[in-house]
């Protein structure tokens, strides 16, 4: 007889266990063992690491795959195991790794291919072949894609949360943490009498007693400081959208600013100060003509200004015009610095308020949410487990499928947050949404080519820039070494066809097969796939975490960060004021609910995976392991880098920090 040495490990996650009978059948090139039951007392409970002896009568070659099935146990209803990996043994002393990271729910019998990555063109085992067609079978049928929003990327297809296969779903931990801080900070505003009321603020500083615990460095510094010039400037760069500012070179003649309007520093001319580089414009043209929304049935308001700023000899970025209307007119003033106190207050509020509202449906939702989700989408519909690429990927779709199925459900549904407390809810979200995807290309998904088109490459002191550049460096030289291991030449790229599934469907689903955006419907070259697949990486972790974390800090206080504004802009100088202002921001009930809102987006779970850490082990061959290590040394460097600088600093960039980076889209 030969003997096999079988380990099996069950995942140490809440619920995890069974109780359930566990049978085994190890298949290989030469034949295959027979269905071995697996005995022991608590062999399969929570976190147990359990080995078995599993004989034949003579060897069956290499292990190609193995088939588990867990029945139930006397009277015991049926139960979820989660199986983490399989090890085996040989008599030669050779060993096998199955990576199984995957929930059996029922009595079927289920196939795991050994951890060696195989392409479809060089795996040849015909059971090999077979359970790769029946695994992508059962995707397709399990992930399937739907239209959530005609005009927008599509999604997967779910009735909700607890529809989605147990893989992609929340754990306890995750689940429990989500629900506790939503009912906390909805419970805090209920106590208090904010969550349903209509009224309006008495002074500005009755806001900041909305959450008494609910503060941070950052947010503190934001309430100090909102009012600044400098600091209006500095979030352009640095704070939760820093993907609208760029150089300007010529004025649009739509905002009509000349030298007798404007101070600048040392005496220049608008023009000469072009020249140089250091008048930068930020235009919301995608939120004119947008119909803003309806809110306790008040009409709400939405304006898509452009704002001029000059970088300072001082490296400062200051605001030097704003204009509230795409429209030149009598009635839509140029508002400057020199005008009074709430005139130029109240412009940069109507800014503020329509970055907000840009960036969550633009630049967070769609380009890093419903981005993420179509990679992974694509991913599980066309890429098998036994896939380099599937292994290199699958850690970073961890929880997004939930996250997003949940923000449908809460957030942008018709009775979701936006379409309750944000000026770009209602008919206005499905229209920008449908503007900012016209509008996307690939070069603005790469951060490289994204800097070089808004001219930012030597703007002083922006520091998504520098972590940014340094991050998706880092990851590209980690994604060509492990892709570069399984593909030798742009030749077998070519002739791919998961991999070019893979791609195609993200063209058709992602980017609706629109050719201006220049994603690409295939690869032919590894250059092309290494920057894809770079970008893939990049938008669901460092993007994301850039868009998504500081919420709380720059929104936590919120006239920084108005979900809404309840009066129109003044159409004349002059006739601003405090009591004005008051009127203008959301209410009590808006303003509380929106800050709840942002707390719970920025609040980081306790199963939090940073990038460069995969707990679950898919790669098995030596050479991308090292990789690993490499990719997370250099991770590491750069992390150390930034915490130093960030000592230097007033407001410490710390939203690229790979420590503070998830893995994924999982909040």
């Amino acid at each position: 007889m030969v003997n096999y040495k079988v380990t099996i490990y069950t995942g140490n996650l809440a619920t995890a266990g069974t109780f359930g009978n566990v049978s085994i059948k190890l298949v290989g090139t030469h034949g295959e063992s027979k269905r071995t039951r697996l005995k022991g007392a608590f062999a399969f409970f929570r976190g147990a690491v359990s080995s078995f002896t599993v004989s034949c009568p003579v060897s069956i070659g290499k292990l190609v795959l193995i088939e588990i099935d867990k029945s139930r146990f006397l009277l015991f209803s049926e139960d979820s195991w989660f199986t983490a990996k399989v090890e085996v043994k040989s008599p030669k002393f050779d060993t096998y790794n199955f990576p199984i990271y995957h929930w059996i729910t029922d009595s079927e019998v289920h196939r795991f291919r050994e951890a060696t990555a195989l392409r479809i063109f060089e795996d040849n085992h015909p059971l090999g072949r077979y359970s790769r067609e029946q695994e992508l079978e059962q995707r397709k049928e399990d992930y399937r894609w739907d239209v959530y929003l005609e005009g927008i990327p599509n999604c997967m297809k779910a009735e909700g949360p607890h529809s989605l296969p147990n893989e992609v779903r929340f754990s306890f931990t995750k689940t429990t943490e989500f629900l506790f801080t939503l009912s906390t900070g909805l419970a805090e505003l209920k106590l208090k009498g904010l969550s349903d009321s209509k009224e309006n603020w008495p002074d500005i500083e009755a806001i900041h007693h909305v959450f008494w615990h609910k503060r941070t460095d950052i947010s503190e510094y934001v309430h100090d400081h909102w009012k600044e010039d400098a600091f209006f400037g500095y979030q352009f760069l640095n704070g939760v959208n820093p993907m609208l500012i760029q150089r300007c070179s010529t004025l649009p003649k739509t905002f009509p600013v000349s030298d007798d309007m404007v101070s600048l520093s040392g005496q220049c001319s608008l023009a000469d100060e072009m020249k140089r580089g250091n008048i930068f414009l930020c235009d919301y043209k995608r939120l004119d003509g947008l119909k803003s929304n309806i809110i306790n049935e008040k009409k709400q308001y939405l304006m898509a200004p452009l704002v001029l700023l000059h970088q300072t000899p001082d490296d400062k970025l200051m605001p030097i015009a704003i204009q509230l209307k795409q429209t030149p007119a009598d009635d839509n003033p140029i508002f400057f610095p020199t005008d009074s106190e709430y005139d130029w207050l109240m412009a940069k509020i109507f800014v503020r308020s329509a970055d907000f509202n840009e960036h969550q449906l633009n630049v967070h939702l769609l380009r890093t949410h419903l981005l993420a989700e179509v990679f992974a989408v694509s991913l599980l519909r066309n890429v098998p487990m036994v896939h380099p690429l599937y292994k290199l990927l699958a850690p970073h779709t961890r929880y997004t499928l939930q996250i997003n199925s949940l923000a449908r459900a809460l957030l942008i549904s018709e009775g979701g947050f936006f379409m309750k407390f944000a000026a770009s809810g209602g008919k206005g979200k499905r229209t920008l949404l449908k503007r900012s995807l016209s509008s996307m290309t690939y070069s603005s998904l790469c951060i490289h080519d994204n800097i070089v088109a808004r001219g930012l490459e030597d703007v002083h002191n922006f520091y998504y820039r520098d972590d940014g550049l340094k991050l998706w460096d880092i990851i590209y030289r980690f994604v060509q070494g492990v892709l570069s291991f399984y593909y030798k030449n742009d030749a077998e790229v070519q002739k791919d066809s998961e991999l070019q599934k893979w791609i195609l469907d993200i063209f058709e689903h992602g980017f609706l097969s629109k050719e201006s955006t220049g994603i690409p419907q295939s690869f032919t070259t590894m250059a092309e796939l290494v920057k894809f697949v770079t970008m893939a990486i990049f938008t669901s972790s460092g993007q994301h975490s850039a868009v998504n974390t500081g919420q709380f800090d720059y929104g936590g206080w919120m006239p920084n960060a108005p979900t809404t504004l309840q009066l129109p802009p003044p159409t004349r100088k002059g006739t601003t004021s405090k009591a004005m202002m008051l009127q203008t921001l959301p209410n009590k009930g808006t303003a509380a609910n929106g800050m709840a809102v942002m707390w719970l987006l920025s609040k980081q779970s306790s199963d939090f995976v940073p990038l460069g850490q995969y707990p679950q082990d898919h790669f098995s061959e030596k050479i991308p392991c090292n990789l690993i290590k490499d990719f997370q040394a250099s991770l590491q460097e750069l992390s150390a880098a930034i915490k130093a600088r960030n000592k230097n600093l007033e407001v410490p960039y710390t939203y690229l920090d790979p420590r503070e980076v998830e893995n994924s889209v999982a909040i």
